[in-house]
């Protein structure tokens, strides 16, 4: 089962490369990795997405609750919670190919955010499904380049990961 681990954490040189070590010396996998500094300038957030059995990634938290620089640990799958990845991709658009990319751009409420004369490059966010469902939608010989951020999430409502 797909999880995902909301992580905070002091922000200094090596934290993040202490968490990713833990999980490559347990053999765990990391389908998709986000951390940046928050409000507060001494800690970052990281949201970690990975496969796994709920006692899996029991362990999982557990190890990561032994960091030193680990603050806090939530696994937003085990309530409410929302969950967007920004995609950009570069798309061949000519000719009569030109029309049909805007148009799949506003079908997935993407932006196009950059034109040349043989390409578009297009923003699109939103979860996991959908940008792989924009992917599937297109033309394989179209897709020039893609870039996603991976998964960043937050929990719904009252729900939050703060000191």
């Amino acid at each position: 089962m797909r999880h995902v681990i909301s992580v905070l954490l002091e922000n200094e040189p090596g934290a993040l490369s202490r968490v990713v070590g833990l999980f490559s010396a347990r053999g765990y996998n990391i389908e998709t990795l986000t951390v940046a500094p928050t409000e507060d300038a001494t800690l970052s957030r990281m949201t970690i997405a990975t496969r796994g059995s709920d006692d899996v990634i029991e362990q999982i938290t557990k190890h990561l609750n032994r960091l030193v620089e680990v603050v806090k640990v939530v696994d937003l799958t085990e309530g409410p919670h929302l969950e967007r990845e920004l995609m950009l991709i570069k798309v061949r658009a000519v000719g009569k190919e030109r029309e049909e990319m805007k148009r799949m751009a506003d079908i997935f409420r993407g932006r196009i955010i950059d034109v040349t004369d043989k390409s578009y490059t297009v923003e699109l966010t939103g979860d996991q499904g959908k940008l792989d469902a924009f992917i599937d939608a297109l033309d394989r010989t179209a897709v020039l380049e893609t870039v996603r951020t991976g998964s960043c999430g937050v929990g719904r409502g009252e729900r939050i990961l703060k000191l």
